[in-house]
């Protein structure tokens, strides 16, 4: 009886293991691990992935845009940047111990490009001194093309705005952009680029001198 009960046992697992390796087979491969490497500071490598601001108070700045963390958003920025788009936007919201906001043409914050807006690519990155993030409107979904430069850390930003790069350069000269929401005589940026695109700085505006004024000028023609 016993070895009847061991036979019977034993049949039922050799029925039942198949199954079970057929279920096992019909699981969906796991994702790949999203990776968030770190910063590389060499303005020199990978000169694809680094934004290039020539601004209006006569500095270079370079960014570190990471693909691997948002790249949607640094294919977007690259895009844009390729386009011209951002050549002689001002930073339109810039606040005093926060950020400096830029990347609407209208300069009014309301505006963006005419490509769709993003889906969120929100990731655990914090946002430290230098940290370039993307602005959107209340949706998660509506980034577009306004970014901003964080002044010093805010963590409350985490996971809420999409973090795709840092400041390597010239921290010194974000710093200096004029502050205001709009600033009075708001800081631009002359030229947005890509660092592989090797474009030179461009010439400073022209400012016309003013006309010199003579006693002649300044009388008032006589009337008959």
């Amino acid at each position: 009886m016993l070895k009847s009960s061991l036979a019977l046992a034993a049949a039922a697992l050799i029925a039942i293991a198949p199954i079970a390796a057929s279920a096992q087979d019909a699981e969906a491969p796991a994702e790949p691990r999203r990776t968030f490497v770190p910063i590389n500071y060499d303005a020199n490598e990978d000169p694809e992935n680094i934004l290039v601001l020539d601004l209006s108070n006569g500095e270079r700045v370079s960014i570190r845009m990471m693909p691997e963390w948002a790249p949607d958003h640094v294919e977007r920025v690259k895009t844009l940047t390729r386009q011209g788009f951002y050549d002689g936007v001002i930073f339109h919201r810039v606040i005093d111990g926060f950020m400096a906001q830029t990347g609407d043409p209208t300069g009014t914050g309301q505006g963006g490009s005419p490509l769709p807006d993003l889906e969120e690519e929100f990731n655990p990155m914090p946002h430290v001194r230098g940290t370039v993030s993307m602005a959107r409107a209340q949706s998660e979904d509506s980034a577009n093309s306004q970014f901003f430069i964080v002044f010093y850390p805010r963590f409350s930003l985490d996971k809420r705005y999409t973090n795709f790069g840092r400041v390597i350069s010239n921290m010194a000269a974000v710093d200096a952009i004029n502050r205001g929401e709009p600033p009075a005589n708001p800081t631009r940026i002359l030229q947005a680029s890509i660092a592989a695109d090797n474009k030179p700085v461009p010439a400073a505006p022209r400012i016309e001198a003013e006309p010199v004024i003579g006693l002649d000028e300044l009388s008032a023609p006589i009337e008959n």
